[in-house]
């Protein structure tokens, strides 16, 4: 039987590409999604398999619990997952308005209450193991002006998987994080990037999707059976 896999975020950019390399490989993938059904859809058609899709918003705990709770019942537990949803509201902080926090922690941060926490539980009843992957970035280790709620709630995903990866590996659960540098999305096209942000990268180029979803598909595999609590920099060397 497959493995099955939710992949948080999978209509776009890194979650999509993370979506359709786990699914070439074989694990039976549910794509989340909050509005773009397609998008999701497209990540799964781009690995030629059925798959599923999964809707709701990761800033709604109950939702969450809900949608879940539902599809493991009817589906059976997870063995693994990928928690890539997020989103940025930028501005210096002096100028940073109350909703653009909020909303920006509820949804890179709660976000890993309100989704890894029904997964948790009927993943260690089923006793075969599993693998949590967070999705952080490079600015949760260094900061990034303009980003001081993106930065911050990018670090508290990295302080929760290390702190949860403790908690499980008795279990044969590992949970690590992946921090990307700038990688090429719709949100960071290269036209929009400061040539002196790429001087900076000893690569001299922005990352690709796939080459984050590799690392992801490397600790979601049993080679990656021994190794937890990680962050792993995907980054072009920064």
């Amino acid at each position: 039987m497959k493995k099955r896999v939710l992949v948080t975020g999978a209509s776009k950019g890194i979650g999509a590409a993370i979506a359709t390399d786990l699914a070439r490989d074989g694990y039976a993938v549910t794509a989340h999604y909050h509005s773009d059904q397609a998008g999701a859809q497209a990540a799964l058609d781009a690995a030629g398999v059925d798959g599923q899709i999964l809707q709701f918003d990761v800033s709604d705990r109950a939702q969450c619990a809900e949608v879940i709770a539902r599809d493991i019942e009817e589906n059976g537990p997870f063995y693994g997952v990928v928690a890539n949803a997020g989103i940025r509201e930028d501005g210096l902080f002096a100028g940073m308005e109350a909703t653009d926090w909020d909303k920006v922690l509820r949804t890179n941060l709660d976000s890993f209450y309100n989704v890894v926490y029904p997964v948790l539980m009927p993943m260690i009843r089923s006793r075969k193991g599993g693998r949590i992957v967070t999705i952080s970035s490079l600015a949760g280790i260094e900061g990034n002006a303009g980003q001081v709620n993106y930065s911050a709630a990018k670090a508290g995903l990295i302080g929760a998987t290390k702190a949860l990866a403790q908690e499980v590996a008795k279990r044969k659960i590992t949970a690590n994080v992946v921090a990307p540098g700038l990688i090429e999305t719709a949100m960071t096209a290269a036209g929009d990037i400061p040539q002196q942000l790429l001087n900076e990268i000893p690569m001299a180029r922005m990352g690709q999707p796939e080459e984050v979803a590799g690392v992801v598909n490397f600790l979601m595999s049993d080679k990656s059976s021994y190794v937890t609590r990680e962050v792993i920099r995907v980054d072009g060397g920064v």
